[in-house]
């Protein structure tokens, strides 16, 4: 959209926030058929204002607009008090169980352990839950792949965010597929 449309300044600012919609745009959170949920459930980011996306000739328009409303690829929540948190992109949300887990929020408690350099966090087919979390650990040198470091990074997982998103599935990696500028290439991990 290339335009700020959430945001907050000085006294307005709460940490872990993005903020509130800017003077002249509307932001709401959708499920996939574009009904708004409720003030803590995560949804879909759907902006409306002067300044919007257009795709002429090009199919992504059915995608990222709907009913006057651009559709960010972004999964929020809104507080009550009207403020939108940022989950994860859309692309990187595993529906597991019928949980909604964002990879970055397990990437982030695997980060917090010692043994662990790098880490990305995909979501696997799995015939019984839809998806499971699986996560890409390359260990810091001193560490070196074993069935007891697993359990104890799934453990460490489970006593950092909500225990049903520790990843089931972890596999120990050398390295982990990225772009010349060193951007992380999640696509290349999922099956």
């Amino acid at each position: 959209m290339l335009h700020i449309f959430i945001s907050a300044s000085d006294d307005q600012i709460v940490p872990g926030m993005t903020g509130k919609p800017v003077p002249g745009y509307q932001a709401k959170i959708v499920d996939e058929s574009f009904n708004e949920v409720p003030d803590g459930q995560s949804g879909f980011l759907a902006v409306k204002g002067p300044t919007g996306c257009r795709y002429l000739n090009d199919a992504r328009q059915k995608n990222y607009v709907k009913n006057g409303w651009n559709l960010t690829g972004d999964i929020y929540t809104k507080t009550s008090a009207g403020y939108f948190k940022y989950e994860s992109r859309a692309d990187d949300m595993i529906i597991s169980s019928g949980y909604n887990i964002a990879a970055p929020e397990v990437e982030n408690a695997l980060l917090l352990h010692k043994a662990v350099a790098e880490v990305a966090v995909v979501g696997t087919a799995d015939i019984e839950r839809g998806m499971v979390v699986t996560a890409y650990v390359v260990l810091r040198t001193e560490y070196s792949p074993s069935e007891d470091l697993r359990k104890e990074l799934q453990d460490h997982v489970k006593s950092k965010i909500a225990p049903y998103k520790y990843p089931r599935l972890l596999n120990f990696v050398e390295s982990l597929p990225k772009t010349t500028t060193g951007k992380l290439q999640r696509f290349r991990l999922k099956n």
